[in-house]
């Protein structure tokens, strides 16, 4: 099948991805623009992955005040290179994560950093809960309970308040796309009047 410029420049817009991994991803989808979209999100968490481990020696912050002047936060986002760094999509990308930061004040930025007594003690609470539930089922449903309790805790986890189709935590697997390189968020912090 024949990709035309008119498909490459559809899903290049609607994600941000470079033209040829969107070529990529319109060939193996057979010019599924769904298909393609979904193989290029699972490509992405990939991406992210390999990345993980390389060194992060840049960033940017981005500062967020609400316009009550009440609410602010700051997002330190790490990359590995000054130039993307200074990039706008990823100045810009440091700022929306800090306006879900001001909106939402998480305690964690990822599920490696809630503390094993935090964790024990909610499960120790939702087990409870399971009251008289089949042992083959109280697995599978305390997790989704602790899961959903978490959720809105942990930035990475949480649905970006602008689209929640997407979770911050996809937002920065797709920066690790699109920058080629690692992108992690180095640090939050949240300061409100009340």
């Amino acid at each position: 099948m024949e990709i035309t410029s008119a498909q490459l420049k559809e899903l290049r817009d609607k994600t941000g991805i470079s033209v040829m991994q969107c070529k990529k991803a319109l060939e193996e989808a057979e010019g599924d623009m769904d298909k393609a979209v979904i193989i290029l999100k699972k490509k992405r968490s990939e991406a992210a992955e390999k990345k993980s481990d390389r060194e992060l020696g840049a960033g940017s912050i981005g500062a967020y005040v609400h316009n009550t002047n009440e609410v602010a936060a700051f997002v330190l986002l790490a990359c590995e290179t000054d130039f993307v760094s200074k990039n706008e999509e990823f100045v810009a990308l440091a700022r929306e994560i800090a306006m879900q930061v001001a909106a939402t004040n998480p305690t964690y930025v990822s599920k490696d950093q809630v503390p094993a007594e935090v964790l024990k003690k909610a499960e120790e609470v939702f087990a409870t809960e399971l009251g008289d539930k089949p042992e083959e089922m109280r697995a599978k449903i305390l997790e989704g309970k602790m899961a959903s309790y978490f959720r809105e805790q942990i930035l990475m986890e949480q649905p970006f308040i602008k689209n929640p189709d997407t979770t911050i935590g996809e937002m920065i697997s797709g920066a690790v796309q699109k920058f080629g390189e690692n992108v992690s968020i180095a640090q939050i912090s949240r300061i409100s009047v009340k």
